[in-house]
């Protein structure tokens, strides 16, 4: 009787866990692409459908000589609105801004508002739209007989270009874009040269004592906080107790000293800021351990300093590594929700940020005010917001990454 290897069984058990091993990580791969999958459907589903738009006057009746509404001059266009509004409305408009002053996009868009006055009354999505459209014609023969359906893109140029507005058909997403620049902008400005300086001290200068294990053990702790405890903290630093700094009144930029607050940009970015800045550090700190001690031994043994090692030899070496986790870490910063509305940001406005201390809005607290609307509607320019907030998410980490391989590759 054969008798079995003990190395061979040994070998077998092995890989057998190996196999297994190998299941489990591709069932977790493909669990995660299942997952990501179904958040993009659901966002492009809820972004593109046909609309039922009841009319309060059919376009194609304000045509004139023939030329559609739409291939109108201004002065024509504002013939049509003073000729359908009251006396009342026409006048508070031209008081507002001449109709003179107007470009004809602007009163076209008068026109749309407050003449032809479309309305909303069902939305359908896209795949309703692409597997279900005989039972969408037929509900609107029955329910909705005096309105039209038309297929909505929500996410268009235009949905990029117009400010917020109480109205799905009007409402847009460029203040909260430029709000989100403007905070990402001061966060890294704040954030990453205080971060990146306390990583080199701590990795590269600091001795090891009890004060700095316990200075690393913070951070550490500091990177898990919940980022709604940043929002408080900011609410009470930057909001309240910096308040004549963070409101721009120190520096005579508030008309009125008494209604200033410092629910402001900066205000936001330096929040922002607080909560990334533990990410990077720690980042910072790895890739810079990464950079082998043969390397400063050598420069040390060229008579460098312990500075002109660092310059020239250790940070060359480790950028790569802190552009990456400076890179995650406003990847996050993006799309946080919790500190702004806890330092109050807007949830309504419809002005663009011109400085860092204007009052602002995001793309995260857009999508936010957006998903708690009764309508369902609102969903739809959510999903669209949702789908502009990733590509300006990829678009700063490209730019990002390109950075970050231009600094690699020139050391």
């Amino acid at each position: 009787m054969n008798e079995i290897n003990p190395f061979e069984g040994n070998t077998r058990r092995r890989r057998r866990q190996g196999i297994a091993w190998r299941f489990v990580f591709q069932a977790s791969t493909i669990v995660g692409i299942i997952v990501l999958t179904a958040l993009l459907y659901n966002v492009i589903n809820e972004s593109f459908g046909l609309a039922a738009l009841e009319l309060e006057i059919d376009p194609a009746s304000l045509a004139v000589d023939g030329v559609a509404l739409e291939e109108l001059s201004q002065e024509q266009l504002a013939q049509i609105f003073q000729a359908n509004v009251s006396a009342g409305l026409y006048r508070r408009y031209a008081t507002e801004k001449p109709f003179t002053e107007r470009t004809r996009e602007e009163v076209y868009d008068l026109v749309q508002e407050r003449v032809i006055r479309p309305q909303l009354v069902k939305t359908w999505t896209l795949f309703e739209t692409l597997f279900e459209r005989d039972a969408i014609e037929a509900e609107l023969a029955e329910k909705y007989p005096g309105a039209r359906l038309q297929f909505f893109s929500w996410l268009n140029p235009e949905f990029v270009q117009r400010p917020q507005s109480s109205d799905p058909l009007r409402a847009g997403v460029r203040t909260a874009i430029l709000g989100s620049l403007w905070v990402i902008a001061i966060t890294v400005i704040f954030a990453f040269p205080i971060a990146t300086g306390a990583a080199i001290y701590l990795e590269e200068y600091a001795p090891e004592t009890r004060l700095t294990r316990l200075i690393q053990t913070n951070i550490n702790s500091l990177a898990g906080v919940p980022s709604i405890i940043y929002g408080i903290l900011g609410l009470a630093i930057f909001v309240r107790f910096m308040q004549p700094i963070t409101s721009g009144a120190v520096f005579g930029l508030v008309d009125d000293p008494t209604t200033a607050n410092g629910r402001t940009i900066i205000a936001a970015g330096l929040t922002l800021g607080l909560l990334i800045m533990p990410i990077i550090i720690i980042n910072a700190q790895e890739a810079i351990k990464a950079v082998p001690n043969s390397l400063r031994n050598a420069s040390y043994g060229l008579g460098a300093t312990q500075w002109e090692t660092i310059w020239s030899h250790v940070l060359p070496n480790s950028i790569a590594g802190i552009l990456t986790g400076t890179i995650l870490a406003v990847s996050r910063a993006v799309g946080e929700t919790a500190p702004l509305v806890v330092i109050g940001a807007s949830t309504f406005i419809t002005f663009d940020p011109d400085g860092p201390f204007s009052k602002f809005t995001t793309l995260p607290i857009q999508i936010f005010q957006w998903t708690s609307r009764p309508q369902a509607e609102f969903r739809n320019i959510a999903a669209a917001a949702i789908i502009a907030l990733l590509l300006l998410l990829l678009a700063l980490n490209a730019a990002a990454v390109l950075l970050r391989n231009r600094y690699s590759h020139r050391y």
